[in-house]
Parts: structure tokens; C-alpha cells; sequence
């Protein structure tokens, strides 16, 4: 015999040459996008993981020159990271140690480099809690600097609900500073609300309350 092949065993060959010649070059096309695909991700964590350990590295130095007072180190550490870390966790991070090194530190340019700081955290950090964390601290050196206006719009650029109650009570410090007693008092009472009944911090806003003459709500079931 010519070939060891059965009449059914020829057909099924014949069958795969045709499939193979009319839809060959598409599935070589698909499987090589596939492979590029796999090989670019996989890449793409390599780098991030590389990113992520070299930008611990470098938190550690922020850190270390924090822990001994250094703000000169600790804000040109911060500065590198920014430029070369930017998108990772641990430059925002960065960023609130070195600003409250420098609030600290009390010297003339403190709030300078604590504000600047603080701003670049309040709008870089991927993490929402960190940019509200930020926008909190900043607002109180604006608020201290009678930077009443921009205080005001960083408080009110927070929208994380788990913050809502601090950035009340902020904003209702701010409008009482400015005399503006019913705007202090809304804000008191959304504080009040959206904190939690047995926080000793309520208590303080219950205080700042009656100080302009308001009883906050008692707690629904209250007797």
C-alpha cells in the first residue's frame, strides 16, 4: 500500500489541511496577540513590583531622616520620589511625614514645605483616605495662614464618606471664624449626625454647638 492510512484516517487529514489552510493565519494572529498580551502583562508587574520595592527603599530613607529631625533629607528624599515614584503608595505617604516634619519643626519656611506637601498629596495619591488625610492637614495651615477662601474649597474637594464628619466640623470652625454663625451651625450639626454616637469627638462638636446656642437632635429612641 502507498500509504498506511485508512480511507476515514485520509479524510480527517484532508479535513484539517482545509480548516488549517482557510483559517491558519487567524488563529497564528490570535495566539501571537494572546502571547504579546501574556508577555506585556506579565512585564508590566514586573516593573510595578520593581517600582513598588525601590520606592520602599527609598520611604525608608524618608523615615530614617525623619526620625532624626532632618527636614532638609527628608524633603529632598520626597522630592526624588515624587519625580520617580509618584503613582506608587508610599510617595503620598512620604509626603504627610515630611509635612508634619515641618510643622514640627516650627522654623520660618515650615508651612511653606508642609504646604506644598500637602498639596501635591491632597491631588496625587491614588488612595482617596490619603488625599483627605492631606486636604484636612492643609486646611488647617490655610486656616491658620486666614487663607480662609482656599481652605474652604480644599475641604470641600473631600468626598470621602468616612471623612464627612471631620470636614463638617472644619468647615464649621472656619465659618465661625468668620462670624458666619448659621453656615457654622449647619456644619456643626452635619458633623454632629454623621459621627458615631459614642465618639468622644462629638462630644467636642455638641460643645462647639452650645456654644452658639444650639442643642443638637438626641439620638432617635432617646428618652
Amino acid at each position: 500500500m502507498a500509504t498506511n492510512l485508512n480511507i476515514e484516517e485520509q479524510d480527517q487529514l484532508d479535513a484539517l489541511k482545509h480548516f488549517w489552510s482557510r483559517f491558519g493565519g487567524v488563529i497564528s494572529a490570535v495566539l501571537l496577540v494572546v502571547l504579546l498580551a501574556t508577555a506585556g502583562w506579565n512585564g508590566y508587574r514586573f516593573w510595578q513590583s520593581r517600582q513598588a520595592a525601590q520606592a520602599s527603599a527609598m520611604f525608608d530613607e524618608v523615615e530614617r531622616a525623619v526620625a532624626s529631625s532632618e527636614l532638609a533629607l527628608a524633603q529632598r528624599a520626597f522630592t526624588d520620589m515624587k519625580d520617580r515614584y509618584g503613582s506608587t503608595s508610599y510617595a503620598p505617604q512620604a509626603g504627610l511625614l515630611v509635612a508634619k516634619l515641618a510643622i514640627d519643626a516650627g522654623k520660618d519656611d515650615a508651612a511653606a514645605t508642609a504646604t506644598a506637601a500637602l498639596q501635591w498629596v491632597s491631588v496625587n495619591a491614588s488612595d482617596e483616605g490619603l488625599r483627605a488625610v492631606a486636604a484636612l492637614r492643609l486646611s488647617a495651615l490655610m486656616i491658620d495662614a486666614k487663607e480662609y477662601e482656599q481652605a474652604q474649597k480644599t475641604l470641600q474637594s473631600v468626598h470621602a464618606d468616612a471623612f464627612s464628619a471631620l470636614v463638617q466640623d472644619r468647615l464649621g470652625d472656619l465659618y465661625a471664624l468668620q462670624n458666619k454663625t448659621a453656615d457654622a451651625k449647619a456644619a456643626y450639626l452635619k458633623a454632629f449626625a454623621a459621627m458615631d454616637a459614642e465618639s468622644e469627638y462629638r462630644r467636642l462638636i455638641k460643645v462647639k454647638l452650645n456654644a452658639l446656642g444650639v442643642e443638637p437632635p438626641a439620638p432617635a429612641g432617646a428618652g
